[in-house]
């Protein structure tokens, strides 16, 4: 019996070992991992605040109208007019003018293709923080110069055209009386420029959250209306379009601010803007009527302002003729120059 069950059973046992070392001997089959996910379009909440802050001064500072009645309406947009710091809304309008390009649907894609990679995102972002220019050669990235030249050069425009007329209000309302009143605490109104200049700026909630939702390329241009603008750019519009690149990287974020923050500095521009408050300061220190302080206003706060952002933007710098008075601009109430003081007469030494 033990020798006839062997037997029986002898064939089905060779083939399942047969089986089982034929799968023994094939090798396994593993799945390669799935690639790391594409980072999400990413800008630092902060750096969004910052442009919001930016576009909330522009929004006051051009609402600002020429008609005055009363030297504390003169009081009210003078504090308006001068209410910025200078070095933070150099970067606000840079923060600005990344959400800005951050609208062009070929440049996104253009710098999108990066992505995918980490080893290639990587050597673009270090390529980026290391040289701002490099930015240029992505592409799509003329389309989106064009847009920042357009939304920056536009918010200088404004600025440096609402000053003008501010300006030539200041030669109007001198045939009104009270303008030719002397102002009124002249040192603290002075205090309080450099105060309101010093203060740090904050956005309008509105827009800050309207901006954090564009930075995520929420608010797309029409890419078939987009014009190139050919380089070279300023160095505004450079890093404006370095930092939109890193946030389609996913490396503009709150984890890379420090990193990133470099990028919002320009000296260029920031050295125009702080000249153009020790401009205002000096105009205020030496005016004393009305219509002295709505000139200071105009000129140096917002007009010297604009011209430093409409260089910023790389486009023409407005052209001012010179003034030279003559009769007719004298009957019209243009404000003369004063004469220089004469130095007091030397009394005679007495004699030993």
């Amino acid at each position: 019996m033990p020798i006839r069950f062997q037997a029986r059973h002898a064939l089905p046992v060779a083939v399942a070992l047969a089986v089982l070392t034929a799968c023994a001997e094939q090798p396994k089959t593993i799945a390669p991992p799935p690639p790391p996910p594409v980072p999400s379009v990413m800008l630092s909440p902060q750096l969004v605040e910052m442009a919001s802050a930016y576009r909330r001064y522009l929004g006051a500072a051009t609402a600002i109208t020429p008609v005055f009645t009363d030297g504390p309406g003169v009081a009210g947009a003078l504090r308006q007019g001068a209410t910025y710091e200078p070095q933070q809304l150099t970067k606000g309008a840079i923060a600005y003018g990344a959400i800005v390009a951050l609208q062009d649907p070929a440049f996104v894609a253009g710098v999108r293709v990066y992505a995918r990679d980490p080893a290639q995102r990587r050597q673009v972002v270090h390529e980026l923080l290391k040289d701002p220019a490099y930015a240029v050669g992505l592409a799509g990235s003329q389309t989106a110069a064009s847009h920042v030249i357009a939304a920056l050069g536009g918010d200088a425009q404004r600025l440096y055209d609402a000053g003008k007329q501010v300006k030539q209000a200041a030669y109007d309302i001198q045939k009104q009386p009270w303008s030719r009143g002397e102002v009124a605490g002249r040192d603290a109104r002075l205090a309080g420029a450099k105060s309101l200049s010093a203060a740090a700026m904050s956005g309008d909630a509105n827009e800050t959250a309207r901006l954090q939702h564009a930075s995520t390329g929420g608010s797309p241009f029409d890419a078939a209306a987009a014009q190139a603008a050919a380089p070279p750019y300023t160095p505004t519009v450079i890093r404006s379009l370095a930092l939109a690149a890193l946030a389609v990287l996913g490396e503009a974020g709150d984890a890379n601010l420090e990193t990133v923050m470099g990028l919002v500095v320009e000296p260029n521009i920031g050295s125009c803007m702080n000249f153009s408050k020790l401009n205002l300061y000096q105009c205020l220190a030496v005016a004393r009527p009305h219509y002295e302080d709505v000139f200071c206003l105009g000129q140096h706060a917002m007009m010297d302002t604009g011209r430093c952002m409409i260089r910023a933007a790389g486009l023409p710098e407005p052209h001012e003729p010179r003034f030279v008075p003559d009769a007719s601009s004298i009957a019209r109430g243009m404000p003369a120059k004063k004469a220089p003081a004469k130095a007091p007469a030397k009394k005679p030494a007495k004699k030993s």
